[in-house]
């Protein structure tokens, strides 16, 4: 026998070893330091006996290996490249040694390999699999690239086009998906996984099974003839970079590396996929991503641990209003199986709601991610109403009416004397204060913000607005509920525009001034989205819809009028006055519509030129002489700045969160890692010096406290007091 803390091996009679995974202090199995460790003295121990005929790897938990433990990438990452090529090293030649015992490895896998747990698998002779699998090489997501031998492996398992496919996209894949491929060798039930591995195994000890040949053709060269591996590199080459662009280069590295090792033998091959790790590691694009996995990791457990804090749990919902917003929240909550009732003013109202929900349902089913048999039963959860009948079951209602305080105020007094005394209300207001609608109410510490974003069924993020007499229950049964509905929960306090939408219309401001001061709007989005922006801020304002953005810009002007003025909002103002209300109908900074085919078109409207032109600074012609960097930064800076605010007032708990929430709540370029992750890659100083040249536009430009502190000291904000710390919580690559 063998006993470690981790892994433990025994060995019967008949010869068989069973090495099992067993992390401690762990929900799941993952490949921290202490497992890589110990799985190399395990296999010193298998090494050592003569009496082993054959070995099972499995795992005591619920699922095999999650992967590499995250927590412990950055710090080496930051130490260079020799620690970089020292923690490939051990688990190489840990996978190595495996592929080579003098005896036949059947993993037994069940619930999830991934990552490094899917890398460890690929070194055994054959993998059985239980039919809930979840396998796959998820590294790319994170801006780097299998290190541990799947680029190696793979295509020589499963074929180039499969390897480019599972390792360029990152995806997940079922146990039959798999199966299909030929990366595992059968599937069966979790109850008979052993079993049947064990099967394996004896066939392969009585060579009823080829598993030498098998570790013969992952230790050579591909198979393939150099036509086919033209073609099939080319082809895929020409798919990846464009599907993964210039600022996320892990995928086309990881088929470049395939295509580099494909005439090689293993070892060699392995020390090519080493040195592209290393370069990828150091990377901005992968310190950006791994901070994202750390990030939502702690997102994730702050909230369960805050949900797990509610005095109740919610068996029912209410949402009032079946418009966007209403109607989303409704299909959310039915389709994660929870009631709700949707109530309305109008019948036609209700069945715009319930037309919706069904429309996404069928395209879930059009997707393969829902049976065509289930949705009836998704929609038999709304329950439609024109009444409050039945408002006294509910435990938590979301009101989702107009976003005006006379009609929210009145709505919410009403509902309130519907429900029972410790159900929960909340708001999916935008722009309203908290404090302000709870005024009216008699239950005010049962009552929180709940900014859901459009559309809600894709957009992961709520706000969960804590007013100053919300109680800590209230905040933790509506943090539950965004949980149940898959949702990123982000507790912030109430002010103004709340944290979003709060730094996004200095954002939005510096969009204004940009083109007061004569640069084209095309140009402006070309530069916002080259930068990585999923949509320049031209094209955001006719999503968000003009008229909703002068209501919110004059909710800001109030609230901060010496960094937010009315009069950064003249342009859009005056493209409003003259009916352009962005997509609603067809007409803002761009005209849309659709081609022959039925396909969307996007156009520069005219009529909004001249209408720009008319508000331009004394005939400016700032865009000869503006640059791409300038127009980023005009851009920017007044968001950073004001998110750095909001971090000072203790708006949000810290810069973690802070960056999640524009990622999840705007589409903040990922591979930046969050506003504070790129102030922190380009340097404070850098910031500051950006911001002095341009602070006679404002306030705005000005930088705050925090920030000139963190000039003073040469610290970054990932490195200062505002990072929540890790507290040794499960962080595995998934």
């Amino acid at each position: 026998m063998y006993t470690g803390e981790n892994i433990g091996i025994t060995v019967s009679d008949n010869g068989i070893a069973e090495l099992t995974f067993d992390v401690q202090n762990s929900r799941v199995n993952i490949f921290n330091a202490q497992t890589v460790d110990e799985l190399s003295r395990a296999i010193e121990f298998l090494e050592s006996q003569s009496n082993i005929k054959g070995l099972l790897i499995g795992s005591a938990k619920a699922a095999f290996i999650a992967g590499a433990d995250i927590n412990e990438f950055a710090p080496i990452f930051s130490q260079g490249p020799d620690k970089i090529l020292e923690l490939l090293q051990k688990s190489n030649s840990n996978f190595n040694r495996i592929e080579s015992l003098p005896f036949p490895v059947v993993a037994a896998i069940n619930g999830f390999a991934l990552g490094g747990g899917c890398e460890m698998v690929l070194a055994c002779d054959y993998r059985m699999v239980s039919e809930d699998l979840r396998i796959g090489l998820p590294e790319t997501r994170l801006g780097i690239i299998p290190g541990w031998g799947g680029t190696v492996r793979l295509p020589r398992i499963a074929g180039i086009e499969t390897a480019v496919e599972w390792i360029a996209s990152g995806k997940e894949y079922s146990a039959t998906q798999a199966l299909k491929v030929g990366v595992v060798d059968g599937v069966t039930s979790v109850n008979q996984l052993n079993s049947s591995a064990m099967d394996v195994l004896q066939q392969c000890i009585d060579n009823k099974l080829p598993y030498l040949s098998r570790r013969q053709q992952k230790q050579s060269p591909l198979r393939h003839n150099d036509i086919e591996k033209n073609m099939a590199f080319m082809t895929c080459k020409a798919m990846v970079g464009a599907q993964a662009g210039q600022h996320y280069p892990a995928p086309l590295t990881a088929v470049t590396v395939i295509e580099k090792a494909a005439d090689l033998h293993r070892d060699k091959a392995l020390l090519i996929e080493s040195e592209a790790f290393v370069e990828m590691a150091q990377t901005q694009a992968a310190l950006s991503l791994s901070g994202i996995f750390v990030n939502d990791q702690q997102l994730m457990k702050k909230a369960k641990q805050l949900a797990k804090e509610a005095n109740s749990s919610i068996s029912k919902a209410a949402v009032l209003g079946a418009g966007i917003m209403g109607g989303g929240v409704a299909y959310q909550s039915a389709l994660k199986n929870i009631p709700i009732k949707l109530k309305d003013v109008q019948q036609a109202g209700l069945d715009l709601g319930l037309s919706e929900a069904n429309k996404l349902l069928n395209k879930r089913v059009k997707r393969g991610r829902l049976d065509s048999e289930n949705i009836g039963e998704v929609l038999n959860r709304i329950e439609p109403s024109l009444e409050y009948s039945g408002f006294d079951k509910v435990d938590i209602v979301v009101e989702a009416v107009v976003e005006k305080s006379e009609v929210k105020t009145a709505v919410l007094k009403e509902v309130e004397e519907k429900i029972h005394p410790e159900a929960i209300l909340t708001s999916n207001t935008s722009t309203i204060s908290i404090d302000f609608l709870a005024q009216s109410l008699q239950r005010p510490e049962n009552f929180c913000g709940m900014h859901f974003f459009n559309p809600v069924h894709a957009m992961p993020l709520v706000e969960v607005i804590r007013g100053d007499k919300t109680s800590d229950n209230a905040i933790a049964t509506t943090v539950a509920y965004a949980v149940a509905l898959g949702k990123k929960a982000i507790v912030v306090k109430d002010c103004p525009g709340f944290l979003v939408n709060r730094v996004l219309f200095p954002y939005f401001a510096g969009f204004s001034l940009l083109l007061c001061d004569g640069v084209s709007f095309e140009r402006i989005d070309k530069v916002m989205e080259k930068w990585g922006w999923p949509m320049g801020p031209a094209h955001l304002l006719d999503v968000v819809g003009l008229d909703t953005a002068v209501h919110a810009s004059g909710v800001m002007a109030d609230g901060f009028p010496e960094r937010m003025p009315r009069e950064n909002s003249s342009v859009i103002q005056a493209l409003l006055d003259a009916q352009r209300l962005g997509q609603k109908n067809q007409k803002g900074f761009y005209d849309y519509g659709t081609d022959k085919k039925g396909k969307p078109t996007k156009t520069v409207s005219d009529e909004a030129l001249e209408i720009i032109q008319l508000h331009r600074n004394d005939d400016n012609t700032e865009e000869n002489r503006c640059s791409e960097e300038e127009i980023v930064f005009r851009m920017m800076i007044p968001m950073a700045t004001e998110l750095s605010r909001c971090l000072e007032e203790n708006i949000v708990d810290n810069v973690a969160e802070a960056d999640m929430a524009l990622l999840y709540g705007l589409g903040f370029p990922p591979f930046r890692g969050g506003v504070f992750r790129w102030i922190d890659d380009i340097g404070i100083e850098c910031f500051c010096s950006m911001a002095e040249q341009f602070q006679h536009l404002g306030e705005s430009y000005r930088t705050t406290d925090t920030m000139k502190q963190l000039r003073n000291t040469g610290a970054s904000y990932y490195s200062s007091s505002f990072t929540q710390s890790n507290d040794g919580g499960d962080l595995y690559v998934n």
